[in-house]
């Protein structure tokens, strides 16, 4: 199988560059262990100098495939990967709004990860329009989610992608020892996001 080092353009940044070779399919149990080694390399590659190096040495690839295969198993949320060449590079996973008091009609992406050596080649773009797609197909009007602000690249990544800043909706948690701020970004959800 080939590796993510190999695939075209990896580590060249690419802002519009939408690969036509990603297939996008439901995730499995056998690929929870792709899906936590990514959810393991992103976080360690997005939240260094944001997080502790301790916290994110310790993150383990084996309790998160065994959360990400009862996810799968449950069905909530529901999660996708992407595939170049047969190589998983990226998920989302994505259901109903955990936020509390959300009205029904909103959706959550609750989480969205692209293999480092995969960023910038247009993958999370379709992950998360995919799931966008999804969420106005199952009958949800507006969708969120949420992002640490210090993440900079997430946050262009969102702005880029059409989503707009809740101001409103800053939150605060302490994760590895650090204090985090989080925000709410959203989108309304069109039937013309079923058409794409």
């Amino acid at each position: 199988m080939r590796e993510l080092a190999d695939l075209p353009n990896s580590g060249r940044a690419c802002d519009a560059c939408l690969m036509v070779n990603v297939l996008i399919d439901p995730a499995s149990l056998k690929d929870c262990r792709a899906v936590a080694q990514i959810h393991v390399d992103a976080w360690r590659a997005a939240y260094a100098g944001i997080l502790s190096d301790e916290f994110l040495a310790a993150l383990s690839v084996d309790q998160r495939e065994i959360t990400w295969q009862e996810a799968v198993t449950r069905g909530s949320p529901v999660v996708v990967v992407a595939r170049v060449d047969g190589v998983i590079t990226g998920w989302v996973a994505f259901g109903s709004s955990r936020d509390e008091g959300a009205p029904a009609y909103r959706g959550e992406v609750w989480a969205i990860y692209v293999a480092p050596a995969a960023w910038s080649l247009g993958v999370g773009r379709k992950l998360l329009m995919a799931a966008l797609r999804a969420l106005a197909q199952h009958g949800y009007r507006e969708a969120s989610l949420w992002v640490m602000r210090d993440n900079s690249r997430a946050v262009r990544f969102y702005s880029r992608a059409g989503m707009t800043e809740d101001p409103a909706s800053e939150k605060y948690f302490e994760l590895g020892g650090h204090r985090v701020k989080e925000v709410r970004y959203f989108t309304q959800l069109s039937l013309q996001m079923l058409e794409a």
